[in-house]
């Protein structure tokens, strides 16, 4: 269909191409039940929060209380899987036979601003210092302490380096392979399920749930994580410059980030996301390096290299502490380890999908190397400066950081540490702008994903479903940020925390699927190839075609 077609001229039956398009493309079943629980959900916690939240706290009790193991065993396998990957030899096989639509910095910087820079801009500066003051029960260490200093950053470079970005690869990859190498698999989420359920299932009733699971994953995981983005800037206005927005403001901060993302969003990948993408790459690097020259350079020198080689000694003991034995331990567990794990599961299938997305023609070891080495290569160096600063600064009295999270919560942490720098204004504005900037484009790829789940896999929805999805996802951050306060914030994070317990095991039967396929197919070119070189991009001879069953 034309651009001209798409953007509202006639068709032939008379009615707008651009609804009729909107109208064609939907998957009904998706859309409809997707839609119905996210709208439901708003409505239900207007009729009645406490019935909302009280429900939720049981779920979220009961998914941590007997699936917190199964979800740091899971998390734990598919990031040795996705290590296998990049080194062995299945690594060479493509996503199709084009060549890539991206350069591999744009690839680099839309996955890494889509599906998880918002979340580590936010806790940056923040999440050390709640190691720093209480350190996780795993370590004998005592809170507060010079021990601590170094344990605290260690824990979060565990956290925030390869599991979280795990999942959102194997899902990526998963989806990506299925839909590039197989003509009959369209793009979404239920495709990286095609080994387990069949390619002759992809629309059967199975295919359908996880497909309208991820919606509503997607629609409350995102939405809930914009909140906390959208309190950090107006937490930067109130705490610098003494502006409080009040509730009405608040909407119309949220209001003006939902028209700026939809523009981005209604402008494509190219045009909008990956331009964007790349500015906020830059803009966080000079952040960085500005941060580490004025702050402790030598320091922190010394501190990420002691943390790095103790991420890298304790890794095995840090994925699978769930506390069993040790006092106060699992409570520990289940706060943070597991809660981040649920947590990046949740928005596994938007980025999954976002991923697959952008990584046609590239191989199975560029998106694996990609998705958890290029970015924990980025992600590293963030929380050991800022996080690393924040934790120096308490420690040794140059800034005050506890004491105001403890009273404004914790999105005023970066504005606390930064008033404390020459030119503090100035560091602040850039680290709002940051905020800012990832917002929008964590925002506008996920709500492309959503719109891409309820279309049945269409790589380009119309701009009327990406708009849809868009007010959607900014009435939901909207809410989260002015009904019930942080209440309201933490029952509904608590919803889509829940909704990682299911895409725990969809992640794990993913890999499970993968596994079969590459060994499949990584077989039988052996024997058709004797010319075959470990490493090498593959031929044509790797696609799948619509009859090569398994």
């Amino acid at each position: 269909m034309s651009e001209r077609t798409a953007s509202g001229t006639s068709d032939p039956g008379g009615e707008p191409g651009a609804v009729a398009r909107f109208r064609e493309e939907l998957d009904p079943v998706v859309f409809v039940f997707g839609a119905g629980l996210t709208v439901g959900l708003i409505l239900l916690y207007f009729l009645s929060p406490g019935t909302v939240e009280r429900w939720i706290g049981i779920a979220n009790d009961a998914m941590l209380g007997y699936l917190n193991w199964a979800l740091l065993l899971i998390v734990f396998l598919i990031v040795l899987f996705l290590l296998f990957l990049i080194v062995g030899p299945w690594g060479s096989i493509t996503f199709g036979d084009d060549p890539p639509e991206y350069s591999f910095l744009s690839f680099f910087a839309m996955l890494y601003s889509a599906g998880f820079a918002a979340g580590v801009v936010f806790w940056g500066p923040t999440e050390a210092l709640f190691y720093y003051d209480s350190p996780s029960p795993l370590f004998d260490v005592s809170g507060g302490t010079s021990e601590a200093m170094v344990i605290a950053v260690q824990q979060t470079l565990f956290h925030w380096a390869l599991p979280q970005l795990a999942v959102f690869t194997i899902m990526g990859i998963a989806i990506g392979y299925f839909t590039y190498n197989y003509d009959d698999v369209p793009l979404r989420v239920s495709s990286a399920l095609t080994p387990i359920i069949g390619r002759d299932n992809l629309d059967g009733p199975v295919a359908k749930v996880i497909d309208v699971m991820a919606v509503f994953a997607t629609i409350g995981g995102v939405a809930t994580s914009l909140g906390f983005i959208g309190s950090q800037f107006i937490t930067g206005l109130n705490f610098q410059w003494g502006i409080d927005l009040g509730n009405t403001g608040v909407i119309l901060v949220v209001t003006a980030m939902t028209l700026l993302f939809t523009v981005s969003m209604v402008l494509g990948v190219n045009r909008g996301i990956r331009r964007l993408s790349n500015f906020n790459m830059i803009l966080f690097v000079l952040l960085m390096v500005a941060t580490f020259v004025i702050g402790p350079t030598v320091f922190l020198v010394l501190l990420g290299t002691q943390a790095f080689g103790g991420m890298i000694n304790d890794f095995v003991s840090m994925s699978l502490f769930t506390g069993a034995g040790v006092d106060g331990g699992t409570e520990w567990a289940n706060a943070w380890t597991v809660f981040y794990w649920a947590w990046a599961l949740s928005w596994s299938p938007f980025a999954g999908l976002f991923i697959a997305r952008i990584s046609r023609g590239r191989t199975v070891r560029e998106v694996a190397f990609t998705g958890i080495g290029a970015t924990s290569a980025a992600t590293i160096p963030w929380f050991t400066v800022v996080g690393g600063t924040a934790v120096w600064a308490q420690h040794n009295g140059v800034a005050e950081i506890l004491g105001p999270v403890n009273d404004q919560g914790a999105s005023v942490a970066g504005f606390a540490m930064f008033e404390a720098f020459p030119f503090g204004s100035v560091f602040m504005v850039a680290f709002m702008v940051l905020v800012t900037t990832f917002f929008i484009t964590s925002a506008d790829s996920s709500t492309l994903a959503v719109s891409m789940m309820t279309t049945g896999g269409k790589a380009r929805p119309s701009s009327i479903n990406r708009v849809f999805w868009g007010v959607v996802l900014g009435m939901f951050a909207a809410i989260l940020m002015t009904l019930g306060g942080e209440g309201g914030v933490s029952a509904l994070q608590s919803a889509a925390i829940i909704t990682g317990g299911p895409f725990a095991f969809v992640c794990l039967f993913a890999m499970l699927g993968l596994i079969k396929e590459f060994g499949s197919k990584f077989g039988r070119v052996l024997l058709r190839e004797d010319s075959w070189i470990v490493g090498s991009r593959p031929d044509r001879s790797t696609r799948a075609e619509p009859g090569d069953d398994d």
